[in-house]
């Protein structure tokens, strides 16, 4: 059986790292460096980097830094935020990128996820998948641009699509629950990894060890990925992971 991730998550804007909730960051909460240095020595899975202001600003990645934290980060790293086109895939890979996420851009150019994962690999692609429920039908829909323009389409739709165009993984974000440190989204977890082969990150609302195992056991996640938990409580990647594995889920130690 596959070993359960788990995934601390950076957001970048503009200087610094953020966190705030409902995908409104703007409570700074340390650099980046800074970040990759603490979970270097914490030896956690993965790391996600998401520059959360480049889509909305216009820009493209910001390379020389990702080339810089590549330089010191000893673990997979995931980086999105501003990938527009293949060339922005192969620069950050370049840059030192493990993963590129690409969210709106493959909402965008719906072949831009099979060309990226032809020239460079499924492995590398993975498909930023987010979502707010509408609080007058309950309906779960997809939200590009860092949450601020509704698609209208069902998180279970973009995952198969992006499955089918050779994406490696679905980072699965709910905006609402962001930040709140309230739990997951447990049922559109579920309904995305139920339709999809490929690894389901789970992703918003963790607060506590327990909702990394609901993700998990209920959701049926392949990862759990987690940002306020880790900012602005005591929990610990390594405490989440030895509560895993008391539950009976395979991590690595």
């Amino acid at each position: 059986m596959l070993k359960t991730r788990v995934i601390p998550t950076l957001l970048y804007k503009d200087f610094g790292l953020v966190k705030g909730v409902g995908f409104d960051s703007w409570r700074p909460v340390g650099s980046p460096m800074q970040a990759v240095k603490v979970y270097n020595l914490r030896g956690v899975d993965e790391l996600v980097l998401l520059d959360v202001t480049a889509t909305l600003q216009g820009r493209g990645p910001d390379l020389d830094m990702v080339d810089e934290l590549a330089d010191e980060c000893f673990m997979p790293l995931t980086v999105g935020g501003g990938v527009r086109s293949l060339d922005d895939v192969g620069d950050l890979l370049r840059a030192g990128a493990d993963k590129v996420a690409l969210g709106t851009a493959a909402m965008a150019d719906t072949d831009l996820v099979r060309r990226a994962s032809d020239r460079f690999g499924a492995q590398c692609v993975v498909v930023s998948v987010d979502t707010r429920r509408h609080p007058d039908t309950g309906r779960v829909s997809v939200w590009t641009r860092a949450g601020t323009h509704d698609t209208g389409l069902d998180p279970v739709e973009v995952a198969c699509r992006a499955e089918a165009s050779g994406a490696g993984e679905i980072l699965l974000q709910s905006a609402d629950r962001d930040g709140s440190m309230e739990g997951y989204d447990l049922d559109t977890i579920s309904r995305v990894s139920a339709a999809v082969a490929i690894p389901v990150v789970a992703s918003g609302g963790c607060g506590r060890y327990d909702d990394m195992v609901d993700a998990v056991r209920v959701g049926g996640a392949s990862a759990v990925a987690a940002a306020a938990m880790f900012h602005f409580t005591q929990q610990t990647p390594a405490e989440a992971k030895a509560a895993m594995a008391a539950a009976g889920i395979p991590v690595r130690r």
